[in-house]
């Protein structure tokens, strides 16, 4: 099975053929904003991170901004940073020219200032805008392409139709040799033992309960209930009344495959197949990770309905909810209410979600995309200092 995809020199398979403006602090995000706009066809995104963090906390924001502009969809990066922050620009480069890709960088104070920045920023942008659109497609194999898995506004028909119809999609991508990502560790609270079950080994078994009770160790370090976030208002009103109600319908995005690995946030897979990555709940927050980690794809499901999208991965939006599909149609790319409707079994609505994976990864623009939906958002794990 092939698609059409973007071959990069470092050998990785990109379906989107992005010129990135990539922050590093906060404190640049307006500058690299400017410069983008001025640059047709460029990316970027803003953030609150890159500054006043340490430890842990500090890494995996490092982590993330070095994925991003590493991710297969990223032709080519142009790093804006401030000179003063605590993930310095020089730090991130190093890192994305490591992988090989083309990578250049900006610091705000050593070029005296906002508008020498974007005057000088807007100049690099452009010669590697015009060297990243000489790029064409050509034919790659399903092997290699990374599939984020993300459920967000579930609802009962999540569980019931859109989740397990996602998982007969992950279980094709893996039987041709590729990669799903299954996130939301809030949302394997109850039902770690099951999924465990299926870890390849005894060691990738214990890290699922590892990554759990870590979760749940920081949510009691916060002395509150976190009924209210998880499930979520909308949850509730969907009809999912316990967090392990949720966690029940959530782990059928999996499918059936054999668990390989379990990843820290943002952390690329070393194995093909499916893996698990420790994300929030938190739709954007979870997406950014998972892209972070190479994942050129997302494939959403949503029973309420949930209009996001990402700014470097197309997403894929998937419905269970007959009724969200009639009034969130524009946000919508695959009814799976047509299990609830009793006119499609799983595995037809699975096969359906596969080629429309298979689309997109040649191109096809997602409803996300159309509607110029670019949302962005870092985990955090540690308070601002």
């Amino acid at each position: 099975m092939n698609f059409q995809g973007y071959r990069r020199p470092e050998g990785s398979v990109g379906i989107r053929n992005h010129m990135l403006i990539l922050p590093t602090v906060i404190c640049a995000c307006e500058t690299a904003s400017r410069i983008a706009a001025r640059v047709k066809g460029a990316a970027t995104f803003t953030h609150q991170h890159g500054c006043a963090q340490i430890g842990q906390d500090m890494e995996q924001t490092f982590r993330t901004l070095a994925g991003i502009g590493c991710n297969p969809n990223v032709a080519a990066t142009l790093i804006i940073g401030l000179g003063c922050e605590t993930i310095g620009a020089e730090k991130i480069l190093k890192a994305i020219e490591r992988e090989g890709k083309p990578v250049e960088m900006l610091n705000i104070q050593d070029e005296h200032g906002t508008r020498r920045t974007i005057e000088k920023g807007v100049a690099i942008a452009k010669r590697m805008a015009n060297s990243v659109v000489k790029t064409k497609r050509e034919q790659c194999d399903v092997s290699e392409l990374v599939v984020g898995l993300e459920c967000g506004g579930s609802d009962v028909t999540s569980g019931i139709a859109a989740n397990p119809a996602l998982g007969v999609a992950s279980d094709m991508i893996i039987k041709e040799g590729g990669t799903t990502i299954l996130s939301e560790t809030t949302e394997l609270i109850g039902a770690e033992h099951i999924i465990a079950k299926r870890a390849s080994t005894p060691r990738v078994g214990n890290r699922i309960y590892e990554i759990v009770k870590r979760m749940e160790q920081r949510i009691k370090a916060m002395g509150v209930d976190f009924i209210g976030a998880q499930p979520t208002p909308g949850n509730i009103k969907g009809g999912l009344t316990t967090i392990e109600e949720k966690s029940l319908g959530c782990i059928f995005k999996a499918g059936t495959a054999q668990i390989k690995e379990v990843l820290e946030y943002g952390e690329k897979p070393s194995k093909k197949g499916l893996v698990i990555m420790d994300t929030p709940g938190q739709d954007v927050e979870s997406m950014t990770g998972m892209i972070a980690g190479g994942a050129q794809l997302i494939a959403f499901t949503t029973g309420q309905g949930t209009p996001v999208g990402s700014v470097i991965a197309p997403v894929i939006k998937i419905t269970g909810n007959p009724r969200t599909y009639r009034t969130m149609r524009e946000n919508i790319d695959v009814n799976a209410g047509t299990i609830i409707d009793g006119k499609e079994t799983i595995e037809q609505v699975g096969k359906r979600i596969f080629n429309e994976i298979m689309r997109a990864a040649s191109g096809k623009r997602t409803k996300a995309e159309s509607l110029g939906h670019h949302e962005f958002a870092i985990n955090r794990i540690g308070p601002t200092l």
